[in-house]
C-alpha cells in the first residue's frame, strides 16, 4: 500500500479520535451546566454543590483545551511529504511497535494493527530523532531496529 495513503489513514484515525473526545468532553460540559441551573438549593454563588459543580466544569472546560490543542497539532502534519528521518509527522516501524509523532493520543489500532502516537516532547521520541530505516536505538535499554519510516 502507499505509505502516503497509510499515514493519510492514520491521522484520519487519530483526528476521529480527538473528534470523538471533544464531543464527549463538551457533553460533559453541557450535562454539567445544565445540573447546576436545575439544582433548587441555595441560590448563593458560594453554594458547595454549585462549587463543585463549577470545578467540574472547569476540569472538562481544560480536557477541551488539551483535545483542541492536540487536533491543532495533529493537523500541522504534512499529509503528502513522505519523510525518511524520525521527526515530527513520521510513522516509524520498528520491530518492536508502530508509532506515529505528531500528538500524545497514546495507543490506537489501525488496521487491527496497534500503534503509539506520541509526541515530540516524550524520551522515546528524543532516543530516535534524526534515525532513518535500518538503524537502532536504545530506550530503557531495549534495542529497537527502525524497520521503515515515512
Amino acid at each position: 500500500m502507499d505509505k502516503l495513503k497509510i499515514k493519510k489513514e492514520i491521522i484520519k484515525t487519530c483526528a476521529d479520535s480527538l473528534e470523538n473526545s471533544i464531543k464527549t468532553v463538551r457533553n460533559a460540559i453541557d450535562e454539567i451546566l445544565e445540573t447546576a441551573s436545575e439544582y433548587e438549593g441555595d441560590h448563593d454563588m458560594f453554594d458547595p454543590f454549585k462549587e463543585e459543580m463549577m470545578k467540574k466544569k472547569d476540569m472538562q472546560v481544560e480536557l477541551l483545551k488539551k483535545y483542541s490543542d492536540e487536533l491543532s497539532l495533529l493537523n500541522k502534519v504534512d499529509q503528502k511529504k513522505e519523510i525518511k528521518q524520525i521527526s515530527f509527522g513520521s510513522v516509524v516501524i520498528t520491530d518492536k511497535q508502530k508509532m506515529f509523532i505528531a500528538t500524545a493520543l497514546g495507543k490506537f489500532v489501525y488496521k487491527n494493527e496497534p500503534y503509539f502516537a506520541i509526541s515530540t516532547q516524550v524520551p522515546v521520541y528524543q532516543a530516535m530523532k534524526d534515525k532513518k530505516a535500518g538503524e537502532s536505538f536504545i530506550f530503557n535499554g531495549n534495542k529497537y531496529t527502525i524497520k521503515d519510516v515515512f
